[in-house]
Protein backbone atom coordinates (compact mmCIF):
# COMPACT_ATOMS: atom_id res chain seq x y z
CA UNK A 1 0.00 0.00 0.00
CA UNK A 2 1.49 3.32 -0.68
CA UNK A 3 1.89 5.99 1.34
CA UNK A 4 1.74 9.82 1.88
CA UNK A 5 5.41 10.67 1.90
CA UNK A 6 6.65 11.66 5.68
CA UNK A 7 8.05 15.34 4.59
CA UNK A 8 4.10 16.42 4.19
CA UNK A 9 3.02 14.43 7.26
CA UNK A 10 5.44 16.30 9.11
CA UNK A 11 4.32 19.51 7.47
CA UNK A 12 1.05 19.19 8.05
CA UNK A 13 1.72 18.52 11.95
CA UNK A 14 3.25 21.56 12.16
CA UNK A 15 0.87 23.45 10.36
CA UNK A 16 -2.11 22.18 12.71
CA UNK A 17 0.07 23.09 15.66
CA UNK A 18 0.68 26.55 14.47
CA UNK A 19 -3.19 27.01 13.67
CA UNK A 20 -4.37 25.71 17.26
CA UNK A 21 -2.09 27.82 18.79
CA UNK A 22 -3.63 30.74 16.91
CA UNK A 23 -7.08 29.88 17.96
CA UNK A 24 -7.17 27.15 20.74
CA UNK A 25 -7.66 29.65 24.56
CA UNK A 26 -5.97 26.96 25.91
CA UNK A 27 -3.04 26.71 23.96
CA UNK A 28 -2.46 30.23 22.96
CA UNK A 29 -4.22 32.92 25.40
CA UNK A 30 -3.41 33.87 29.05
CA UNK A 31 -4.62 30.39 30.20
CA UNK A 32 -1.90 28.52 29.71
CA UNK A 33 0.75 30.58 27.64
CA UNK A 34 3.25 29.05 25.21
CA UNK A 35 6.45 31.86 24.44
CA UNK A 36 7.61 31.89 21.51
CA UNK A 37 10.12 29.31 21.86
CA UNK A 38 7.50 26.78 23.22
CA UNK A 39 4.96 27.96 20.10
CA UNK A 40 7.87 26.77 17.70
CA UNK A 41 9.37 24.02 20.11
CA UNK A 42 5.22 22.66 19.83
CA UNK A 43 5.37 22.88 16.00
CA UNK A 44 8.19 20.57 15.77
CA UNK A 45 7.06 18.08 18.01
CA UNK A 46 3.30 17.95 16.56
CA UNK A 47 5.86 17.59 13.09
CA UNK A 48 7.35 14.83 14.74
CA UNK A 49 4.09 13.29 16.28
CA UNK A 50 2.36 13.38 12.53
CA UNK A 51 4.92 10.82 11.53
CA UNK A 52 4.06 7.96 14.61
CA UNK A 53 1.39 6.18 12.69
CA UNK A 54 4.11 5.28 9.88
CA UNK A 55 5.74 3.02 12.87
CA UNK A 56 3.72 0.53 11.58
CA UNK A 57 5.97 0.56 8.53
CA UNK A 58 9.24 -1.23 8.31
CA UNK A 59 10.64 1.27 5.72
CA UNK A 60 8.87 4.17 7.56
CA UNK A 61 10.77 7.46 8.21
CA UNK A 62 11.22 6.00 12.30
CA UNK A 63 12.19 2.44 11.21
CA UNK A 64 15.29 4.06 9.70
CA UNK A 65 16.24 6.36 12.49
CA UNK A 66 18.19 3.77 14.95
CA UNK A 67 20.14 1.49 13.26
CA UNK A 68 18.67 -2.21 13.74
CA UNK A 69 16.47 -0.95 16.84
CA UNK A 70 14.13 1.40 14.72
CA UNK A 71 13.20 -1.99 11.94
CA UNK A 72 12.80 -4.12 15.24
CA UNK A 73 10.10 -1.58 16.54
CA UNK A 74 9.22 -0.73 13.32
CA UNK A 75 8.41 -4.25 12.42
CA UNK A 76 6.98 -5.20 16.04
CA UNK A 77 4.16 -2.78 15.81
CA UNK A 78 3.51 -3.47 11.97
CA UNK A 79 2.77 -7.20 12.55
CA UNK A 80 0.91 -6.10 16.01
CA UNK A 81 -1.29 -3.78 14.56
CA UNK A 82 -2.12 -5.67 11.60
CA UNK A 83 -0.05 -4.18 8.74
CA UNK A 84 0.76 -0.98 7.48
CA UNK A 85 -2.72 1.63 7.29
CA UNK A 86 -4.39 -1.20 10.19
CA UNK A 87 -4.88 -0.80 13.48
CA UNK A 88 -2.15 2.01 14.49
CA UNK A 89 -3.80 4.36 11.98
CA UNK A 90 -6.97 4.54 14.20
CA UNK A 91 -8.39 6.59 16.09
CA UNK A 92 -8.23 4.60 19.16
CA UNK A 93 -4.74 4.39 18.61
CA UNK A 94 -4.62 7.99 18.87
CA UNK A 95 -6.05 7.87 22.42
CA UNK A 96 -3.61 5.73 23.23
CA UNK A 97 -0.81 7.44 22.17
CA UNK A 98 -1.90 10.52 23.54
CA UNK A 99 -2.33 8.85 26.83
CA UNK A 100 1.03 7.67 26.79
CA UNK A 101 1.81 11.66 26.30
CA UNK A 102 -0.16 12.93 29.12
CA UNK A 103 1.85 10.28 31.38
CA UNK A 104 5.23 11.28 29.34
CA UNK A 105 3.91 14.97 30.43
CA UNK A 106 3.48 14.32 34.17
CA UNK A 107 7.60 13.25 34.29
CA UNK A 108 9.32 15.78 35.68
CA UNK A 109 12.30 16.72 37.76
CA UNK A 110 13.91 19.40 40.23
CA UNK A 111 17.17 20.83 38.56
CA UNK A 112 19.04 23.47 40.39
CA UNK A 113 18.48 26.89 38.74
CA UNK A 114 15.80 25.70 36.76
CA UNK A 115 13.48 24.50 39.31
CA UNK A 116 10.95 21.49 38.04
CA UNK A 117 12.05 21.02 34.89
CA UNK A 118 9.65 18.59 32.13
CA UNK A 119 11.86 15.35 31.66
CA UNK A 120 9.32 13.24 30.07
CA UNK A 121 8.25 16.02 27.58
CA UNK A 122 12.30 16.82 26.71
CA UNK A 123 13.49 12.94 26.06
CA UNK A 124 10.46 12.56 24.31
CA UNK A 125 11.18 15.70 21.85
CA UNK A 126 14.68 14.18 21.49
CA UNK A 127 12.92 11.38 19.06
CA UNK A 128 9.86 13.49 17.98
CA UNK A 129 11.58 16.45 16.37
CA UNK A 130 14.57 13.95 15.28
CA UNK A 131 11.84 12.48 13.14
CA UNK A 132 10.66 15.39 12.20
CA UNK A 133 13.62 17.46 10.34
CA UNK A 134 14.51 14.28 8.96
CA UNK A 135 11.56 14.22 6.98
CA UNK A 136 11.25 17.24 6.24
CA UNK A 137 15.44 17.06 5.26
CA UNK A 138 16.58 19.62 6.59
CA UNK A 139 19.74 17.95 7.75
CA UNK A 140 21.92 15.18 5.39
CA UNK A 141 22.20 12.35 7.83
CA UNK A 142 20.23 10.80 11.31
CA UNK A 143 23.73 12.24 13.50
CA UNK A 144 22.67 15.72 12.59
CA UNK A 145 18.99 14.92 13.32
CA UNK A 146 20.12 13.39 16.69
CA UNK A 147 21.62 16.30 17.29
CA UNK A 148 18.95 19.10 16.65
CA UNK A 149 16.66 16.92 18.39
CA UNK A 150 18.78 17.15 21.71
CA UNK A 151 19.37 20.83 21.19
CA UNK A 152 15.67 20.95 20.67
CA UNK A 153 14.78 18.92 24.00
CA UNK A 154 16.86 21.72 26.28
CA UNK A 155 14.80 24.07 24.73
CA UNK A 156 11.64 22.59 25.77
CA UNK A 157 13.40 21.78 29.19
CA UNK A 158 13.76 25.56 29.77
CA UNK A 159 11.32 27.08 27.52
CA UNK A 160 8.15 24.77 28.05
CA UNK A 161 5.14 25.80 30.26
CA UNK A 162 4.32 24.65 33.81
CA UNK A 163 1.37 23.31 32.44
CA UNK A 164 2.27 19.99 31.10
CA UNK A 165 -1.12 20.28 28.49
CA UNK A 166 0.92 21.51 25.86
CA UNK A 167 2.93 18.01 24.82
CA UNK A 168 -0.09 15.55 25.20
CA UNK A 169 -2.08 18.08 22.83
CA UNK A 170 0.91 18.77 20.12
CA UNK A 171 1.33 14.48 20.34
CA UNK A 172 -2.11 14.15 19.79
CA UNK A 173 -2.76 16.84 17.24
CA UNK A 174 0.12 15.50 15.39
CA UNK A 175 -1.08 11.44 15.20
CA UNK A 176 -4.48 12.60 14.48
CA UNK A 177 -3.12 15.05 11.29
CA UNK A 178 -1.58 11.88 10.10
CA UNK A 179 -4.75 9.86 9.86
CA UNK A 180 -6.54 13.23 8.34
CA UNK A 181 -4.17 13.30 5.75
CA UNK A 182 -4.62 9.64 4.80
CA UNK A 183 -8.08 10.04 5.19
CA UNK A 184 -7.76 12.12 1.88
CA UNK A 185 -5.75 9.43 -0.35
CA UNK A 186 -7.76 6.68 -2.24
CA UNK A 187 -6.55 4.28 0.00
CA UNK A 188 -8.02 6.00 3.08
CA UNK A 189 -7.81 4.34 6.24
CA UNK A 190 -9.65 1.98 9.15
CA UNK A 191 -13.57 2.78 9.85
CA UNK A 192 -13.96 5.14 13.21
CA UNK A 193 -15.18 1.49 14.69
CA UNK A 194 -11.95 -0.57 14.33
CA UNK A 195 -11.14 -3.24 15.61
CA UNK A 196 -14.56 -3.85 14.61
CA UNK A 197 -14.49 -3.42 10.83
CA UNK A 198 -17.79 -2.72 10.01
CA UNK A 199 -18.51 -3.33 5.40
CA UNK A 200 -20.65 -1.85 3.22
CA UNK A 201 -24.19 -3.81 2.09
CA UNK A 202 -23.72 -4.63 -1.86
CA UNK A 203 -26.31 -2.09 -3.15
CA UNK A 204 -23.55 0.59 -1.59
CA UNK A 205 -20.55 -1.29 -3.21
CA UNK A 206 -21.51 -1.17 -6.24
CA UNK A 207 -22.88 2.86 -6.55
CA UNK A 208 -19.93 4.75 -7.57
CA UNK A 209 -18.61 7.42 -6.05
CA UNK A 210 -20.40 6.16 -2.76
CA UNK A 211 -17.89 2.85 -3.27
CA UNK A 212 -15.17 5.37 -3.27
CA UNK A 213 -15.96 6.77 0.42
CA UNK A 214 -16.67 3.43 2.01
CA UNK A 215 -15.03 0.64 0.89
CA UNK A 216 -15.47 -2.90 -0.02
CA UNK A 217 -13.04 -4.15 2.86
CA UNK A 218 -14.52 -1.16 5.63
CA UNK A 219 -11.79 1.47 4.69
CA UNK A 220 -13.36 4.77 4.70
CA UNK A 221 -11.78 8.06 2.33
CA UNK A 222 -12.56 11.16 0.96
CA UNK A 223 -10.26 11.17 -2.06
CA UNK A 224 -9.36 14.62 -2.97
CA UNK A 225 -5.95 13.99 -2.88
CA UNK A 226 -5.71 11.01 -5.22
CA UNK A 227 -3.55 8.87 -4.65
CA UNK A 228 -0.43 8.99 -2.31
CA UNK A 229 2.10 10.53 -3.63
CA UNK A 230 0.35 12.02 -6.01
CA UNK A 231 1.02 15.69 -7.40
CA UNK A 232 -2.45 17.25 -5.48
CA UNK A 233 -0.37 15.86 -2.32
CA UNK A 234 2.58 17.74 -3.45
CA UNK A 235 0.99 20.81 -3.68
CA UNK A 236 -0.89 20.90 -1.03
CA UNK A 237 2.29 20.02 0.64
CA UNK A 238 4.04 22.72 -0.62
CA UNK A 239 0.82 24.98 0.48
CA UNK A 240 1.12 23.95 3.79
CA UNK A 241 4.94 24.57 3.95
CA UNK A 242 4.68 28.15 2.94
CA UNK A 243 1.79 28.69 5.53
CA UNK A 244 4.52 27.28 8.01
CA UNK A 245 7.24 29.35 7.04
CA UNK A 246 4.78 32.46 7.74
CA UNK A 247 3.75 31.60 11.09
CA UNK A 248 7.15 31.02 11.82
CA UNK A 249 7.98 34.70 10.78
CA UNK A 250 5.07 35.44 12.52
CA UNK A 251 6.12 34.35 15.81
CA UNK A 252 9.79 35.22 15.49
CA UNK A 253 8.67 39.21 15.12
CA UNK A 254 6.52 38.66 18.04
CA UNK A 255 9.06 37.44 20.62
CA UNK A 256 11.32 40.76 19.10
CA UNK A 257 8.73 43.03 19.47
CA UNK A 258 8.00 42.22 23.22
CA UNK A 259 12.07 41.99 23.77
CA UNK A 260 12.18 45.27 22.03
CA UNK A 261 9.14 46.41 24.23
CA UNK A 262 10.60 45.23 27.50
CA UNK A 263 13.97 47.18 26.59
CA UNK A 264 12.31 50.43 26.00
Amino acid sequence: MTRMMGVNHATSGAAVWFAATAALPSLGTDAYPLSPAGILSGAVVCAGAALLPDADHHSGTISHSIPVIGKLVARSIEDASGGHRHGFHTILAGALVTLLAVLIGRFTMPIPGLGTVPIGPAIATIALICFAVKARELVPSWTAAWGIGILAAAAVVVFAPDNPTWFPIAVGLGFLTHIAGDLLTVEGVPSPTWPVQITPPKLWDRTPVLNAIWKRNGYISVPLLGHAGSWRETVLGAALGLYCVYAVVVVVARAAHVSLTALG
